[in-house]
């Protein structure tokens, strides 16, 4: 028998990845009747020294963070099989607030997110988000991989 979710979080990152992370949560919530919530940190490092007011940078990137994703929200909330739907963007240094402002609060069963595919040379400078989710989530993480027909 698979495994019964209660609550799935799903890492939405911008990427080209993120539509395929948002359907493949939406279709595990609905399957698993479990609460689904989106969410997305905006990278402070860039805004440390400019005084930036870290509230309004959230609020306005989940404004369009909805928006871009406005039809599987829809999606999500108008099926019957999925009881919750939340949208949470919070602005910090990506991992540590991913991680501990957003995921462990939320206790999911289930984590998602999408590979990035960055370069060696890359990934040695910036990490991996998914890397850092596996390795220190102690919930199932499901990674998806950027489909190379798109």
């Amino acid at each position: 028998m698979a495994k019964q979710y209660k609550r799935i979080f799903a890492a939405l990152d911008g990427g080209q990845t993120q539509n395929m992370v948002a359907e493949r949560a939406i279709e595990l919530a609905a399957d698993t009747h479990a609460a689904l919530m989106f969410g997305h940190v905006v990278d402070s490092v860039p805004y440390e020294a400019a005084g930036t007011d870290f509230a309004a940078l959230a609020a306005d990137m989940k404004a369009k963070l909805e928006e871009s994703i406005a039809d599987l929200l829809e999606k999500a909330r108008n099926n019957p099989n999925i009881p919750e739907v939340q949208v949470v963007v919070k602005a910090g240094r990506i991992t540590e607030t991913l991680s501990e402002q957003i995921i462990e609060p939320y206790h999911p069963d289930l984590v998602i997110c999408g590979e990035r595919g960055l370069s060696n040379i890359k990934y040695v400078f910036v990490g991996s988000v998914s890397t850092y989710l596996i390795r220190n989530l102690r919930c199932d993480v499901l990674v998806v991989k950027e489909d190379e027909e798109a």
